[in-house]
């Protein structure tokens, strides 16, 4: 795999041989460049970045990269293993206690309403929400899918804050930088604006794998008929159908599509590789500090000059490791930064930790005793999140494709399976991330821009509750589930607000769903209710008599009106792509945290990068607009350092 060329990266000069180390992003063996040691309050560091998921991980790289002096600070480890490595084991990375912590959520402040849901927990009073507690944040856990945002997300920006530099036109740069496109090969002029020497590789499900399963390969020809696709050309054996295709945004993108997916040959990569290739090449310029729960970001007045953090292994308290209760375990200590301090945690933790540190409402402040720095009180306000739900089909026969797939690694439950023997010799299911084609659309012909992604997968999934993933281990392989991701959604109503002030706490994150946000007309419910009503048609032919279908399983066969159909989406509905906590906005606006260069409003020297900046939650899937402003950022803030 060639090497990046770092001058067209625009990332300034770096050592000699640094390209040829990174080639392929390849994760060392050894952990080149992570210390366990404390770090020296006096080091000299020019930027902290703090969380290294896909906001933080490349950012902190590409600074490092540029010549600059960075630490990475991660509350997590660098725990990896099979869970994180297969590509078809994301369900169980995300209750891997090495790297995964377990958020519980709100949905609804009413109580009745809330334990309608099937995955509530009563002991914890809300809905498992996972995120990952480890180098590479969620990308270490996610299902890989990496499809781009809409024109109309990145022009919404640019208009809104007057910058023109967030236009669609010049945000897809940013795609073509990271990306190492392996299932598209370049053309003449590029009109598919693919990336092809990035340090992200992309590549799609081998769509050969259902020849080996006639009953899959039934069940995705039947749906692709059902969404009009021309029934005399198998779409699962097409390359064209590509929702990254820059000819595809621009036009809106409804249609039948193969899912990529960020996976190198056989194996997960992402932030995490690139953090390790370029620590790995340049141990002085990226030091990785995990197991540090950075507790506030430090001051001289407004200016920002470095963090206090807490070192130790599982603090914070989502994290099932963590002691429920005691003083903290060790003395906080703090590195100072000559140039800036940079927020990476993610929708949930960004605002929670620049409330600690005295930027949010004053008055929530106030309540805990924390001094005041800057009082923005849209700091944790303007929660957002896809709406999702399935459609789960029972069939009547096991999927024979998996029918030796344990879903486990060897040594756990007996010797490695044939499944797990041919993922070692690069393929089988084992390589995939279970979904076998997606459909993008309009949830009704009103909508200015297609809404919904359905993306079918054997396996049963109704959304995560403790031990969810149990329920994908090989044990149910007569299961075929659509998952339906309701976008570009109107509710803006849920927070996250400090539960106290001991940084191992978690917030309180109230989602305010439906009827409780701020979605008067009830769009994101008629969205949903369409979107199941449409997977139904994707599977329809198969209850056929003879056919490979025995039952629906969710909603089930009783839910068919519209109005029953809306009780199981307001009930089952769940989300995780949380985002835009601290979202970006013009100086006028009194609830915007960051302006369109990532600078956090009464502060200096302090900017966000993460998913909580966006306005408006982008696209489909968060993380591929989240790498995109990661590299946004790392050239406004290498500009400014100039």
């Amino acid at each position: 795999m060639p090497a990046p060329n770092l001058t067209r990266r625009g990332l300034g000069s770096a050592a000699a041989g640094l390209a040829a180390s990174l080639a392929g992003c390849v994760a060392p063996d050894n952990a080149a460049g992570i210390t366990g040691t404390p770090l020296a309050a006096n080091a000299p560091v020019e930027y902290i970045v703090v969380g290294s998921g896909a906001g933080g991980g490349p950012l902190a790289a590409n600074l490092a990269r540029a010549g600059h002096k960075v630490v990475l600070i991660e509350a997590g480890g660098t725990d990896g293993g099979p869970n994180y490595e297969v590509p078809a084991f994301h369900p169980f990375a995300s209750e891997d206690p090495a790297l995964s912590w377990a958020f519980f959520v709100r949905h609804y402040a009413n109580q009745a309403q809330q334990m309608r849901d099937s995955k509530f927990v009563t002991a914890q009073n809300g809905i498992f929400y996972p995120r990952a507690g480890t180098l590479g944040g969620c990308t270490a856990h996610h299902a890989m899918i990496t499809v781009t945002a809409d024109v109309t997300d990145w022009d919404g920006i640019a208009q809104m804050t007057g910058d023109e530099s967030w236009r669609a036109a010049a945000m897809r740069h940013y795609f073509e930088r990271l990306e190492r496109c392996r299932y598209r090969a370049p053309l003449a002029g590029d009109p598919s604006r693919h990336g092809y020497d990035g340090w992200l590789a992309t590549q799609v499900n081998d769509p050969l794998l259902l020849a080996r399963d006639p009953q899959l390969k039934e069940v995705a020809l039947n749906a692709a008929v059902a969404a009009g696709f021309d029934a005399a050309i198998d779409p699962l054996l097409s390359s064209a159908l590509d929702p990254n295709d820059w000819r595809a945004e621009l036009s809106g993108r409804s249609g039948l599509y193969n899912i990529p997916v960020s996976v190198r040959g056989a194996t997960r990569n992402g932030s995490r590789e690139y953090i390790l290739a370029t620590a790995q090449a340049l141990p002085n310029n990226l030091l990785i500090q995990p197991h540090s729960l950075v507790t506030r970001v430090l001051f001289e007045a407004t200016r920002a000059v470095g963090v206090e953090y807490l070192e130790g292994q599982s603090l914070y308290r989502a994290d099932a490791r963590a002691p429920r209760s005691g003083p903290e375990p060790s003395a906080r200590k703090q590195l100072r930064a000559s140039r800036e301090v940079i927020v990476c945690g993610g929708a949930f933790n960004s605002p929670q930790l620049l409330k600690l540190s005295g930027i949010g409402p004053a008055d929530e402040l106030a309540r805990f005793g924390i001094k005041l720095v800057a009082d923005r009180p849209g700091v944790g306000r303007n929660l957002q999140d896809r709406y999702e739900v399935t459609v789960v089909t029972q069939m009547r026969q096991d999927f024979p494709l998996l029918q030796s797939c344990g879903f486990e690694p060897p040594g756990k439950s007996g010797p490695a399976d044939p499944c797990w023997t041919e993922w070692q010799q690069g393929g089988g299911p084992y390589t995939t991330n279970g979904a076998v084609l997606g459909v993008i659309r309009r949830s009704a012909p009103s909508r200015p821009i297609a809404d919904l992604f359905l993306f079918g997968v054997p396996g049963y999934f109704k959304g995560y509750y403790p031990g969810y993933s149990d329920a994908l281990r090989g044990k149910n392989k007569d299961y075929f589930t659509w998952a339906i991701l309701k976008a570009h959604t109107q509710n803006t109503a849920g927070t996250v607000t400090l539960r106290s002030a001991d940084p191992r706490d978690p917030p309180d994150i109230e989602f305010r769903y439906f009827n409780e946000g701020n979605d008067t007309a009830g769009e994101d419910l008629a969205s949903v209710v369409a979107g199941v009503q449409y997977a139904r048609t994707l599977t329809s032919r198969l209850y056929r008599p003879g056919g490979p279908a025995a039952q629906e399983l969710l909603p089930g066969a009783h839910v068919r009106s519209p109005a029953d159909i809306a009780a199981f989406v307001k009930n089952e509905a769940w989300g995780h792509h949380a985002s835009c906590t601290n979202r970006i906005g013009p100086p006028s606006d009194p609830l915007a945290v960051v302006d369109s260069q990532f600078r956090v409003y009464g502060t200096e020297g302090l900017r966000v990068v993460d998913a909580s900046v966006f306005p408006r939650i982008p696209g489909y899937f968060i993380v591929t607009p989240t790498y995109m402003i990661s590299e946004k950022a790392s050239d406004v803030i290498l500009q400014a350092a100039v």
